[in-house]
């Protein structure tokens, strides 16, 4: 990556666990950005943090979440534990004078979004985001052009799948610890991106949802989302073939997203437009969405600007997300 002139030193950031999706994908886009420096990361397990430190190479290890977040050397948090302890570590991050990027979901529910958001005002010099690194891959852009210019005619619907295979009883999306299941795991992702691509709220939302008889979490989710004068619906699941998709479909036309939310190894991104008979397809240039999540948060922090995803945004999802779960109590529509 060509370096680029620093307003000033790049912010010190801290990763709280040694979670996969932080060791694969987060801490390597940090250390490739010029942007950013990697200064410590923390587990419960003081060995497991040294080895991980090793392998990442980052100078600093802790055997505990708490010692990070006192770390006077550490300017921005990554919270990539749990869904049940994006809460109280992105609030003690908070006290503790950080700024943070959260990984997705937000909270466990729309009640904790909203404290998060509550605490955060408290702190109106440090940014909190979501990491919905997806809204960065610039596929998105060329997308919402197309719409918004008639390419597709008047939008009247948009569907998404978002599946994956798992049933490893010991892993945490499987009910080990709170918060597990496909909806927060990867429907938040289907439902983020309809929000995103049509610019407003939906007025109410089916759900069906089946769940596993032995770990008790959602397995299977298909539900319908009315926007109005878009009808929108997606399918997620934990056990189910691996697949994503979006479309979007128009009176005269329609748009084929074939990898919205992860490029693996970040492979050029393919998109499909599809008008009046005939077909147009299009290769992006490869893009690391995490690099540009990072720097875009970064930028936000520097020029004391509203981060891209803004909690209002993250509540809103969460907000569709438990009308799904409240659709299935209620057997019926849920109104928003």
């Amino acid at each position: 990556m060509k370096m680029m002139h620093l307003p000033q030193e790049p912010l010190r950031w801290g990763i709280l666990s040694t979670s996969r999706i932080g060791m694969n994908a987060v801490i390597p886009a940090l250390q490739t950005s010029p942007l950013a420096e990697v200064a410590a990361i923390s587990s419960r397990n003081l060995a497991q943090a040294k080895a991980a430190a090793e392998k990442a190479g980052i100078p600093k290890a802790y055997g505990s979440y708490e010692d990070l977040l006192h770390d006077p050397e550490v300017d921005v948090v990554y919270n990539p534990l749990p869904n049940h302890l994006h809460l109280p570590y992105t609030r003690a991050a908070l006290n503790a004078g950080k700024h943070v990027l959260c990984e997705k979901p937000l909270t466990l529910n729309t009640e904790e979004a909203v404290e998060m958001a509550q605490t955060a005002e408290q702190f109106s010099h440090l940014k909190v985001m979501e990491a919905f690194m997806y809204r960065f891959h610039p596929q998105w852009g060329l997308v919402k052009r197309w719409m918004h210019t008639g390419r597709i005619g008047r939008v009247q619907a948009v569907r998404s799948v978002f599946t994956y295979f798992n049933d490893d009883p010991t892993n945490i999306r499987n009910g080990t610890l709170p918060g597990g299941g496909g909806l927060l795991d990867v429907g938040c992702y289907c439902l983020s991106a309809m929000r995103f691509l049509l610019g407003r709220e939906p007025r109410r939302v089916l759900g069906l949802v089946e769940d596993d008889p032995v770990f008790k979490v959602d397995r299977l989710v298909t539900a319908l989302v009315d926007f109005g004068d878009v009808q929108a619906s997606f399918v997620c699941g934990t056990q189910a073939e691996r697949q994503q998709v979006v479309e979007v479909i128009g009176a005269t036309g329609r748009i084929l997203i074939e990898m919205p939310f992860f490029q693996s190894d970040n492979q050029p991104a393919k998109l499909r437009l599809v008008q009046e008979g005939w077909t147009e397809d299009h290769t992006t240039e490869p893009v690391n969405n995490y690099v540009r999540m990072c720097e875009a948060l970064t930028q936000a922090i520097w020029e004391q600007r509203p981060v891209p995803i803004s909690l209002a945004t993250s509540i809103a999802n969460m907000r569709a997300i438990d009308a799904v779960f409240h659709s299935k109590a209620i057997g019926g529509w849920v109104d928003l």
